[in-house]
This record gives C-alpha cells, structure tokens and sequence, in this order.
C-alpha cells in the first residue's frame, strides 16, 4: 500500500525524469567545443519545450534552483528599485519573506484571496508588481490568478503568480501570461534544485546572480542541464494524465466523507473551495498533530502538520490570515496524495486515522 500522503512537500523522481537526467548531455553549455554545442542545444531545447507547455516565449524562461530563488529573484527585484509590492496573505513564505512590509491582499474564510481588495488597492494605491499564487500549498484552494491576472493588466502593474503547486495537478497552458511566473519540479515528480522563472522583459532586465554570462546574463553559473532536462520529461509525462482529475477527485471525495463518518468533530479547511484534487487540509478533533503524525508514521503513512517550508515557525500564517481559531492551528494535519495513489490507498488511510483516534482516546481515558 502506497502511504505517502505528503507530495504537496515533494514527490518521487518520476521515472522519465530519472531517465533523462542520466541521457542528458553532462558537457558545460558555456563551453566551445563539439560537445557542448550539443549540450547547449539540448538546453535550449529544453526552453523551447517549457515555453510551449506555458503558452509564453521560449526566451522569457530562466532556469535555476527551484522556486523559492525564482520568487526572491522577482520580489527583490521590484524591491532594489523601491517600488511598491501588494502579495495576497496566503502566500508561501519565500514569497512573504522577501516581501515584508508590502500591501497584504486579504483572504477569507474560504481560503480565496479578495479580488475585490485588490480591485481597490489597484484603484487606490497601485502599486507595481501584485503576488498571488496559483494554488495554496497548505489548503489547496485554487486561487483566481486569471482574474488577478486581467486586473493587473488592465490596471498597467505587474502581475507574479507562484505556480509551484498548481504545476502537474493542473494544466499548465496559458500561465505563461503572468508576467512572472514561477515553478519547482520537485513538486511533479522532477528532481530537487532545479525550477524556472519566466520572466517578461516589459519590466526590465532581472540580474540577482553575477559572474558568468549564463541565461542571457540574467542569473550567472553554469545550468544544471540534467536536472532541466529531468524537469521537463516529468512534466511532460504527467500533463497528459491530468485528464484523470475527475477520478482523483472521486477518490479525494471518497475519503473525506469517510473520514468525518469515521472521526466525529473532525473538520474539512476550505472544504466548499475549489481546491487541488490531491489536497485535504484536517481539523482533528483532539490532541496535537504531532501525535497524530507520529502514530501515523508508525503505521506506514506519511502525511504533514502543514507546510513543510513552515514547519516549527510557529502557527501557519495562511490559516491565521484566514480565520482559523487559535486552538485549531495545533491540530492541522496536510494530506496531499500523489498521481498514484489508489483507492484502496485513501481507505487505508481512513483506516489508520480511525485507529490513531481510538488509541488517543484510549490513552486519554486511563
């Protein structure tokens, strides 16, 4: 039984990517010789690939580290030049963090960030660059980054949209019309430190790395060239399955109205939010969540308090900006299941959660 229920932390290497990282020409694509003219062909092969599956330019991709450097890359940006920021509260923290002191963009108890709040500080304050993910990494709640996208636009201010969850759950097509769009593809099945940031020349040249003249002298040092190729076969062999989503949402469906059959009081986040298939954000009814995790973990079944990049920082700001009481945000448990993952996975989870709940209860009882 598969009880890996953490893939919103990361996911396995898919078995394409695997395959082309050892394929991938291992030559410096900066050098001159025979070899890594093909390597820098096989690189911007690559791009052209990416560009594709986007909707953008080819020449708009960077590569890099993954997407908490895209995203400091891009709010740091903005911030060099003393320009004003507006990011919703729902944001990832490599989002936040680099962002401290900007406009916050309210959430509601929904889980969705307020495109009306943001229609008024468009309106009144304007400022040059708006953050709003695609989707949230601790909820799942699919944010409307398409209508973010159109008020920015209309508006002249620039428009960022984290996509690192919302890549191979979803289809990527037509997010490569954010200005800024970025991705990390240990999160659909590619390797760890590698991701990308498209990046639109309308609003100057980014330069956050200096040294070599890789990546149009946008960000210096040689490409990891394995790891991009990898990237992009994982993602490639996943978009066409995601035509499955409607029996990965059955599945999702299945096993939470078992789960709240099965464990009175227990509560969904953002249950009637549209949200990513694979998501279930959990209220337990009693005890802390670490107990939860551990007992589960023994049981073979990994899941998460939370983020991952959050983890022991204190109370998630995401539930806390969206009105989750305080003597909730201790009992948080994330699931978030891979593209593979059974029904016979999901029952089996319901299964070991009953059983942890009747063993805290039993202990609370002695």
């Amino acid at each position: 039984m598969n009880g890996y229920f953490d893939a919103n932390a990361t996911t396995p290497l898919h078995p394409s990517a695997q395959a082309a990282w050892l394929a991938a020409p291992w030559h410096n694509p900066s050098s001159l010789y025979a070899e890594a003219a093909a390597a820098r062909e096989a690189l911007e092969d690559c791009r052209v690939r990416l560009g594709a599956l986007l909707d953008c330019d080819a020449e708009e991709i960077i590569f890099l580290s993954g997407a908490t450097e895209a995203n400091n890359a891009v709010l740091d940006h903005f911030g060099r030049r003393g320009q004003s920021i507006a990011v919703s509260a729902i944001e990832h923290p490599s989002v936040r963090e680099p962002a401290a002191g900007a406009w916050s963009i309210p959430a509601g108890a929904d889980g969705i960030a307020s495109m009306e709040a943001l229609r008024k500080l468009l309106e009144t304050r304007k400022p040059a660059l708006v953050s709003l993910m695609a989707a949230n990494n601790e909820t799942g709640v699919l944010q409307p980054w398409q209508e973010a996208l159109g008020l920015c636009r209309a508006a002249g201010v620039a428009f960022h949209c984290d996509a690192a969850q919302w890549l191979g759950k979803l289809p990527a097509a037509g997010l490569g019309q954010c200005d800024f769009l970025t991705g990390s593809a240990h999160k659909f099945g590619g390797p760890k430190g590698v991701g990308f940031l498209k990046a639109s020349p309308a609003h100057g040249p980014l330069r956050w790395l200096r040294g070599g003249p890789q990546e149009e002298r946008r960000r210096a040092g040689t490409e990891n060239l394995p790891g991009i190729a990898a990237m992009l076969a994982a993602l490639e062999a996943i978009e066409p399955r995601l035509t499955d989503r409607a029996a990965w949402e059955s599945r999702r469906a299945t096993f939470e109205a078992a789960v709240k059959a099965a464990i009175p009081g227990i509560r969904i986040v953002a249950e009637d939010s549209p949200r990513l298939w694979n998501t279930v954000l959990l209220v337990m009814p009693r005890h802390p969540n670490v107990k939860w995790l551990a007992r589960l973990s023994r049981a073979g079944f990994q899941v998460s308090t939370g983020s991952a990049c959050s983890s022991g920082g204190g109370a998630s700001e995401v539930l806390t900006a969206m009105g989750l009481p305080d003597d909730a945000l201790g009992r948080v448990l994330r699931v978030s299941s891979t593209w593979d993952q059974t029904e016979a996975d999901w029952a089996g989870l319901v299964s070991a959660l009953t059983a942890v709940h009747a063993s805290l209860a039993e202990q609370t009882a002695r």
